[in-house]
């Protein structure tokens, strides 16, 4: 799966990073986190089942408002009701939900609790799916030892027979995180590794500089036996010193993103596709990689990007719009669910980062923040999770790679042929959402 979700506050969290390592794909955890939130989200990447939908719970008090701020009705949602020790005491599928009123007791619906299955009796994905069919549900509560760990739906067993997971030696799922360029990289990516980590990047927005060759360095000189990427970069040059300081893999983009002013604040950056296209042909000399990082709208744009010779295609915004981004689902007036987004160098991105300074230098580097502070990302109500968008994205995929005549990624990018457009050629080549 080449994808990764970008290492923004609003995009990646624990639950995020690991629904996309189950699917094959890889969660950059941000580095604003704190050493301590960094190593609680790791342990629960890490502890995550490979094949089993996570619980989504609320206490018993909760409301049916609350439940759905936390999961949409969708096929297969669920939510677990807790009980007064905190612990699960029945799995409801979220359309029975659908006609009680917003300020309803949880523990007050009359609603049949989910079937359950005992994980000992599931053998394989196609197992577990005759399991939840001659139930006669969407999804089912799993049980381990008597005790509801887990839910299963429909849809994640079918899944589980396309996808395979992205583990460790341990055959735990994978998990990276991003570290800085200024303070002690060195410790710290150190103690990421330590706690778990599987992949390193270093970040910081403009990566053609001496603190980057410098932290590279460092920390590849500590041998910690995991790859380390870093960025960001769109120039060869900047690609190959990068590499020769130390680093696996480039991140490459300035300005693509959904969140991102830079490009109109201070003219720098370059077109996505240029940058991916020189770098990854000036590096693969050296066994380096790319990561195309940004401007990610439609499945053709991860397309572009691998067939211009990135490795892989990270995404933020797009990934924000789902259930499991760190945001709580809120509504507009109209009723439409919501998460928020924003830029990691806007206001909000700052004060997060620099909360640990006192209020008047927050408040002044906050005057200079620059990108969007929040940004309502819509849900699709077809495509409420992670995993509808990663359908979604690799059937595009997969379906580019056969017009292309290509099995692999590597022949991808052999055969692949780009040429270029007018806007009106582009316009074109979109559908008609409503009739003429």
């Amino acid at each position: 799966m080449p994808l990764v979700s970008a290492n923004m506050t609003s995009v990646t969290g624990p639950r995020l990073a690991a629904a996309m390592a189950r699917r094959g794909g890889l969660g950059v955890l941000p580095q604003d986190l704190g050493l301590q939130e960094l190593d609680a989200a790791i342990h629960h990447v890490k502890q995550a089942s490979t094949l089993y939908d996570p619980l989504v719970t609320v206490g018993p008090d909760a409301t049916v408002r609350q439940a759905l701020s936390l999961v949409l009705d969708a096929p297969g949602a669920v939510i677990t009701v807790l009980d007064e020790e905190g612990a699960p005491s029945r799995c409801l599928a979220v359309a029975a939900l659908r006609h009680a009123l917003p300020d309803s007791r949880l523990a007050d619906l009359v609603a049949d609790a989910l079937p359950a299955i005992d994980d000992d009796d599931v053998t394989d994905s196609r197992a577990a799916f005759a399991l939840i069919e001659a139930a006669g549900v969407e999804a089912v509560a799993v049980r381990h030892h008597g005790v509801i760990t887990a839910t299963l739906s429909a849809r994640s067993a079918v899944r589980s027979t396309i996808y395979s997971p992205a583990l460790d030696a341990h055959g735990r799922l994978r998990v990276a995180a991003a570290v800085g360029v200024t303070g002690e990289p060195g410790a710290r990516a150190a103690a990421l590794v330590q706690a778990g980590v599987d992949v390193l990047v270093l970040d910081t927005a403009h990566g053609h500089q001496e603190q980057m060759v410098q932290a590279l360095r460092e920390v590849r000189a500590l041998q910690l036996g995991v790859p380390i990427v870093a960025g960001n970069v769109v120039t060869a040059e900047a690609a190959v010193e990068l590499a020769e300081a130390g680093a696996d893999i480039l991140k490459v983009g300035v300005g693509p993103g959904a969140m991102c002013t830079t490009r109109m604040m201070t003219a720098v950056g370059r077109p996505q596709f240029s940058a991916v296209l020189e770098t990854a042909e000036a590096v693969r000399d050296h066994g380096a990689h790319v990561w195309a990082d940004g401007g990610v709208r439609y499945p053709r744009d991860v397309a572009l990007a691998l067939a211009a010779g990135a490795s892989a295609v990270m995404v933020g915004s797009w990934f924000a719009g789902t259930l499991e981004s760190p945001g709580e689902i809120e509504f507009d007036e109209t009723g439409r669910p919501f998460t928020s987004s924003w830029g990691m160098a806007s206001t909000k991105a700052v004060e997060q980062r620099f909360r640990r300074l006192d209020s008047f230098e927050r408040a002044r580097k906050a005057l200079f923040a620059e990108g969007i502070s929040s940004s309502r990302i819509y849900l699709d109500p077809a495509r409420s999770s992670l995993d509808d968008l990663l359908d979604m994205i690799t059937s595009g995929l997969r379906s580019s790679m056969t017009y292309a005549g290509a099995a692999t990624l590597a022949e991808f990018r052999e055969r692949a042929v780009v040429g270029t457009q007018s806007a009106a050629g582009y316009e074109e080549g979109k559908a008609l959402p409503v009739s003429w």
